[in-house]
């Protein structure tokens, strides 16, 4: 057995890892050992994130042929989708494994394909190699997670990393979740042409949104004839011999009748697992919750000198936290206590559907939850001018705010283009911006963003009155 030794173990080798790897290399001068199973560069570039969007442009431009482009007056056949095509563009994005690995190589890092094993809290098994170190960073991300539908096994499902793979469009596909993966995957394929449905166990899609903001996107998908089925489950799933004629059986969470969904596809997209359990961390003594690995707000787990980032720590399951993570976890390696601690409270995020809905800051609920007089208001879409060109019908923008300090507490957007609205001004919020400063700033017309003086002049029409 080979034996080596590092400065800093990196176990993944996704955006976390990278991030983190490269910061203690840069500004430590740490040797750095990188570790990856499956996939280098992670989920992000190449199955998540990235190759996604590419689906979502193409779906965006089939249906602004098939819908908006006679209304303004362009003359066009109706556009067609093939899958094929779409996903070789998609695969032609993708950075190529071997140049993963030779960048990072050339980059300094020590790169070791393999499934890494603790031997204990200082020691990772690859294969028949042992890495030491007094510092390790886990980054292993997560993995869809299956739920309890009788007949599972027995139907080829799909997720966000095999519907990219898919070369034929399928007549028809029942997603499973209605969080942001659902919801962009089934908007996608429903423009492309497939028949969609959208199951979810909770009273509204999107739970992590605001519910004014959730219902409106859900009305906007509606509107495109895609069935939100809420408040209910899969119960079972019948294989056909005919693909195309799968069966689930459909059951309300409370009481009521349940009903059969015909299908092609299955899409789960109801949740995430962390990719723990090949990590032997009962070696290192390493404590787990059932989001992933207990780490602290420095990223700190139970065990001195092993931190664990991204999505193993279930802390904030988003690619730009998951890089805030791993900075601030090496600042805590190379300088314990100095650094800031982990902060959400403004976090920016998107559910890049059309329209897009993206938010920043609290929902009301959440801040009268935390104490504060929240006060809100809303402004539809439907009355912004840049609107109107695009005959868009469902939209609107919500800011939450304190009613005595009047500072903004959130902002929520559906619109085309809102992730661009909420992170720019996600800026302002951290910055403790009152809603009538945003009622007295300049914009630029016409714009979508000017949805967001617009809601907040309310508030200063209601003052005034």
């Amino acid at each position: 057995m080979q034996s080596k030794g590092y400065d800093l173990i990196v176990i993944g080798a996704g955006s976390a890892a990278r991030d983190g790897a490269n910061r203690a290399a840069r500004e430590h001068g740490a040797k750095v050992a990188l570790i990856e199973r499956e996939r280098w560069g992670g989920s992000c570039p190449n199955v998540a994130c990235t190759p996604t969007k590419a689906y979502l442009v193409a779906a965006d431009l089939v249906h602004g042929i098939n819908e908006l482009a006679s209304k303004l007056g362009i003359e066009v056949g109706p556009a067609k989708t093939n899958l094929a095509q779409v996903k070789a563009r998609k695969d032609a994005l993708k950075k190529p494994q071997s140049k993963w690995v030779e960048e990072l190589q050339a980059a300094g890092f020590h790169t070791y394909d393999g499934t890494a094993e603790f031997v204990d809290a200082h020691t990772v098994r690859v294969g028949d190699v042992e890495l030491t170190a007094d510092k390790i960073l886990i980054a292993t991300g997560s993995r869809t997670a299956v739920p309890p539908i009788e007949g599972i096994d027995e139907i080829d499902w799909i997720d966000h990393v095999t519907a990219l793979e898919l070369e034929h469009l399928p007549e028809s596909m029942l997603v499973v979740g209605a969080g942001a993966v659902g919801l962009e995957f089934a908007q996608a394929f429903a423009r492309f042409g497939s028949k969609v449905t959208i199951v979810d166990a909770l009273d509204e899609i999107a739970p992590r949104s605001d519910q004014h903001a959730a219902m409106e996107l859900r009305l906007a998908l509606e509107g495109e004839g895609i069935p939100v089925l809420l408040g209910s489950f899969v119960q079972k799933v019948t294989p056909a011999e005919t693909p195309a004629r799968h069966v689930a059986t459909v059951v309300p969470r409370d009481d009521g009748m349940e009903h059969e969904v015909e299908f092609e596809r299955l899409l789960l997209a109801s949740g995430r697992r962390p990719n723990i359990e090949e990590l032997n961390l009962e070696a290192a003594g390493v404590e787990t919750y059932k989001l992933g690995i207990a780490a602290d707000e420095r990223m700190r787990t139970n065990v001195p000198g092993i931190w664990a980032v991204g999505d193993v720590n279930g802390q904030a399951p988003f690619t730009p936290a998951a890089q805030y993570q791993a900075r601030i976890a090496v600042e805590d390696m190379f300088s314990p206590g100095e650094g800031p601690a982990a902060d959400y409270s403004v976090l920016p995020t998107a559910i890049f559907t059309h329209p897009e809905l993206a938010q920043v800051g609290l929902t009301q609920m959440e801040a009268e939850e935390q104490g504060f007089e929240a006060e809100s208001v809303l402004h539809l879409l439907k009355n912004v001018k840049r609107a109107a060109y695009t005959d868009e019908r469902h939209g609107l923008y919500k800011i939450v705010f304190d009613r005595e300090s009047r500072r903004v507490l959130g902002l929520h957007v559906v619109a085309p283009g809102a992730s661009e609205v909420v992170q720019g001004l996600s800026v302002a919020m951290r910055l403790d911006v009152t809603v009538d400063e945003l009622a007295r700033a300049h914009h630029t017309f016409p714009t979508i963003g000017e949805g967001v003086k617009a809601a907040a002049e309310q508030v200063q029409a209601t003052v005034a009155a």
